[in-house]
């Protein structure tokens, strides 16, 4: 009887372990590089640990074939890491907003290194995502990620085949979105670099012997620190906004 309950029981933890942990690989806050993957393994296991008791009767019996058990693994990573690059694409709309703030503020080739893409990034797009992130975790967001990560079984059930076409689809919409919005939300910095290089351009052709780089690149930079300071808090206000509206539809209410 061991014989068979055994590797069962171990079967069904892996099974979970292996969509949970593919969604701690991409989730924001939890799944970043910078933190240690010791600590990463370690929580993905003992949330494992809590789920797999809590969706054991939606889970498959272990196959007996070799070749099906890795299906089943393989198709548990792919929802896994198609939940978690949702979650890390909403992300990164403030990657983003902060380059086209950067880009018209005058702080384009000013590059830092930004912990949340593992790469050098604008100043903007480094205070954005960072912030984000600290706000997520201040605010109890992380828990709505854990909640949909739990309520997949629910919506993806294991042991179906995934449906890779709407998988695509969805990354391309959640990618195409992302884009728009990030935008929108540095329009106030558009609206600005037209009006003031509007402004420039008038005050050129007024006085050709002025030297108006000399003038101007000081004057941009000064004024686009004023704004992305007037300008912060609504971003990230609206960010968490858009940032539930989109994990929102993997939580099932009951």
């Amino acid at each position: 009887m061991y014989d068979i309950l055994v590797p069962q029981e171990f079967f069904a933890y892996a099974l979970v372990f292996a969509r949970i942990g593919a969604v701690l690989m991409q989730m924001p806050a939890i799944g970043e590089t910078y933190i240690s993957p010791r600590i990463r393994l370690m929580f993905g296991m003992m949330l494992t640990l809590v789920v797999t008791p809590v969706v054991r009767d939606g889970l498959p019996t272990m196959p007996d074939s070799v070749l099906l058990i890795l299906l089943l693994l393989l198709a548990e990573i792919l929802i896994g890491v198609f939940i978690g690059s949702i979650m890390r694409i909403v992300l990164l709309t403030m990657a983003t907003t902060g380059a086209v703030m950067s880009f018209v503020s005058g702080f384009a080739a000013a590059q830092a290194f930004n912990p949340m893409l593992q790469g050098q990034g604008a100043l903007h797009t480094v205070v954005l995502t960072l912030t984000a992130t600290a706000v997520i975790l201040a605010t109890d967001t992380h828990h709505l990620l854990i909640m949909a990560t739990v309520d997949s079984y629910q919506l993806f059930i294991p042991g179906d085949v995934p449906i890779l076409e709407d998988f695509s689809q969805t990354i391309a919409r959640t990618v195409a979105r992302s884009f728009v919005i990030g935008v929108q939300f540095a329009s106030p910095f558009l609206l600005g670099a037209i009006i003031y290089n509007s402004l420039l351009g008038l005050l050129a052709r007024l006085m050709p012997n002025l030297q108006i780089f000399f003038v101007a690149m000081p004057l941009q930079i000064l004024l686009g620190i004023i704004l992305f300071a007037l300008v912060l808090s609504s971003v990230i206000l609206w960010f968490m906004r858009y940032f539930t509206e989109t994990i929102a539809p993997f939580v099932v209410v009951s």
